[in-house]
């Protein structure tokens, strides 16, 4: 047989695991014919970390001219050789010449003969990869000549700035993925007459884009409208619910009612009654779906019913997949919201395993609880990033229903580039 090569680049953060991502694709055969370490360009590179790239290569098996296949072929022609009557042609000269011809790469028609053909195509192939190379490198030294133009025209006050932005960033706790492709963009406003007060619109803007506008509760359409707080435990989502509840009813005149399948915690029960009592509203325990659907039936003609869920660790399995069944069981009559209650001084790390949890359950609007026992809001940020979830409410304090509002999006933005 023989093969031809099949070559490709991939790219990682270390050595191994642009390796490890060669093999994975070309399999544990790829050979590695190059490694080389890509640093980082561009006006913010010192902050940024280099990347390997590595050259990998696999032979795959091609057909070749097998001697055994040139005598069958031979023989075969024997047998179909029709002679006229007046040629002089001798059996043994014919295959003598056919083979020659075979061997030599002249018989066009033999489906198995493509050596010279393989080696054309090979060569043609690596004039392409050698001029991709060499458009590659070109386009890398223009890059080059591009930034060492703009470095020439930056505005150094505004270079000092940025630099200021990003340790603030990374001191409000932004993960610093996010601050680079925050200050990247930014970093397309910076010549020469860019203002330090142009660089900071630009990156407040584009900030209050990436968050968005607070997506709260719907009340309009059919009655009633189930709301779902769903959160790990500890969170305050009884609390929450009691303000956002308080509000709609005091100030919107709305009707109202609780459901409650946090029966784990008979403190968090207890503690929704009481809200349900001061607001007159009803409230009823539930054990499964089909009881929730029974006790929503019950007060169909209200707005808004609220529907307080036990809190459990994103670890737990079985309250998981019971949380699921619940939401799942909601009769499809009912339109339903479902808002994820996370505190604003969770852990990075936690708060990936929970939103990924919970979007296993159902999809979700975020609420933050908690901004009064943290300065750092950068995970408010992160979480919106990598969710990709609306953000809805904020709570900042114990008091029913003050320390509550809809999520400011310009106070928490100006607050992480080191506002107040």
């Amino acid at each position: 047989m023989t093969s031809k090569m099949t070559i490709n680049k991939y790219q990682g953060k270390t050595k191994e695991e642009a390796i490890e991502k060669a093999k994975q694709e070309l399999g544990e055969g790829a050979v590695v014919m190059n490694v080389k370490e890509i640093k980082p360009t561009g006006m913010f590179k010192a902050w940024k970390s280099s990347v390997f790239e590595v050259t990998a290569a696999r032979e795959e098996k091609e057909n070749f001219v097998d001697p055994r296949q040139v005598a069958d072929l031979t023989a075969k022609t024997v047998k179909t050789l029709n002679l006229a009557a007046d040629e002089n042609i001798s059996p043994k000269e014919f295959l003598n010449d056919r083979t020659s011809d075979i061997l030599s790469g002249h018989l066009t028609n033999a489906p198995e003969l493509h050596a010279k053909d393989g080696l054309e195509k090979r060569l043609e192939n690596l004039s392409n990869i050698l001029e991709k190379q060499l458009s590659v490198e070109e386009s890398r030294q223009k890059e080059v000549k591009e930034e060492e133009k703009e470095r020439q025209v930056v505005n150094p006050e505004g270079l000092q700035f940025i630099k200021m932005l990003y340790r603030t960033l990374l001191e409000n706790e932004v993960n610093e993925k996010y601050v680079n492709q925050i200050l990247d963009e930014a970093e397309k406003v910076m010549h020469s007459g860019s203002s330090v007060d142009a660089i900071l619109s630009n990156v407040y803007q584009k900030m209050i884009l990436k968050l968005g506008q607070p997506d709260t509760i719907c009340v309009s359409g059919k009655k009633p409208r189930i709301i779902f707080f769903v959160g790990p435990t500890g969170v305050g989502k009884t609390t929450t619910i009691a303000k956002i509840a308080s509000k709609y009813k005091l100030e919107m005149g709305m009707k109202i009612a609780f459901l409650t399948a946090d029966t784990y915690r008979i403190a968090a029960t207890e503690q929704l009654r009481v809200y349900a009592n001061i607001l007159d509203a009803p409230m009823s325990i539930i054990y499964s779906a089909e009881e929730m659907n029974a006790a929503i039936e019950r007060v169909s003609e209200y707005d808004l019913i609220f529907v307080d869920t036990a809190g459990f660790s994103h670890k737990n399995d079985e309250q998981c997949n019971d949380m699921k069944k619940m939401l799942a069981g909601l009769d499809a009559a009912y339109e339903r919201e479902v808002y994820l209650v996370v505190s604003a001084t969770t852990k990075y790390k936690d708060l990936l395993e929970i939103a990924d949890r919970y979007k296993e359950i159902a999809d979700y609007k975020l609420i933050f609880t908690k901004l009064d026992e943290t300065e750092a809001y950068g995970n408010i940020y992160n979480i919106k990033m990598y969710s990709g979830a609306p953000l809805s409410y904020m709570t900042n304090g114990q008091n029913v229903p003050d320390d509550i509002e809809e999520f400011n999006t310009q106070k928490i933005v100006k607050q992480l580039l080191g506002g107040r």
